[in-house]
């Protein structure tokens, strides 16, 4: 295959994969406090065959970066629906350690334990299941993150945050894991919302506009390679013929 072969395919390679990550932001206009994803990209250049001057430039995707901008907020009046203001993420408790999500859309489950909807515990401050009393009419939940009902405070909630949080990596369900060399710190100026869900910070006419632009660009590419193979065989008819 000829190096322009190799240089469009480095490049529909990065679009595809690019393309993925724009359906995916679509896909997740509603889901709360999703933050939209693109790709990184750099210039890769290698030295071309010896005997040759100059090098060759590739398109290589090097990561995925998230929006770490906070989405619109939305009131639902649901008293277990919380939003963080600020930086900041509420701690989960999973069968594989502690995870982290800006999602609170939260409930009850039947130990009366606040758990995300998988099912799984929200920790507190101190690192223990939040549970609620059965006799409990109302809960509250105040910006500093404290729940209490009729009956006094039952617990505290801290968002944390990390020093590089691109560094987080996406599992299930909304939920980040932290690498072993980040910590886990305090959100200072975190305010915790009550009745409010955070909103996906995807624009829709926005991935709407890239993913449209993503196409043509993919498309061209492709025609630029089929146009190339075409190119290379009538070469070859060529010299054959000539012989």
């Amino acid at each position: 295959m000829e190096s322009t072969n190799y240089i469009a395919l480095s490049r529909q390679a990065s679009l595809r994969r690019e393309l993925d990550l724009v359906a995916n932001n679509m896909a997740n206009l509603n889901t709360p406090a999703y933050q939209g994803e693109s790709m990184m990209f750099v210039e890769y250049l290698e030295d071309t065959q010896r005997g040759k001057t100059g090098e060759m430039s590739f398109v290589q995707d090097i990561s995925t970066v998230r929006d770490l901008k906070e989405g619109p907020m939305k009131r639902t009046e649901n008293p277990l629906d919380l939003a963080i203001s600020g930086r900041g993420y509420f701690t989960i408790e999973t069968d594989d350690g502690p995870r982290y999500t800006r999602n609170g859309a939260f409930q009850l489950n039947e130990e009366g334990q606040i758990v995300n909807k998988a099912n799984q515990p929200v920790l507190d401050g101190n690192g223990n299941p939040i549970e609620v009393p059965d006799d409990a009419q109302s809960i509250e939940i105040s910006e500093d993150g404290t729940i209490a009902t009729e009956v006094g405070q039952i617990a505290q909630l801290e968002p944390v945050t990390f020093e590089n949080e691109q560094l987080l990596m996406k599992r299930a369900n909304g939920l980040f894991e932290a690498r072993e060399e980040q910590v886990a710190e305090p959100a200072e100026g975190a305010r915790i919302m009550q009745g409010t869900l955070e909103s996906s910070n995807v624009e829709g006419v926005v991935e709407m506009t890239r993913l449209i632009n993503l196409t043509r660009s993919y498309s061209s590419a492709n025609k630029f390679s089929e146009s190339e193979h075409e190119r290379i065989l009538r070469a070859v008819r060529t010299l054959v013929s000539s012989q």
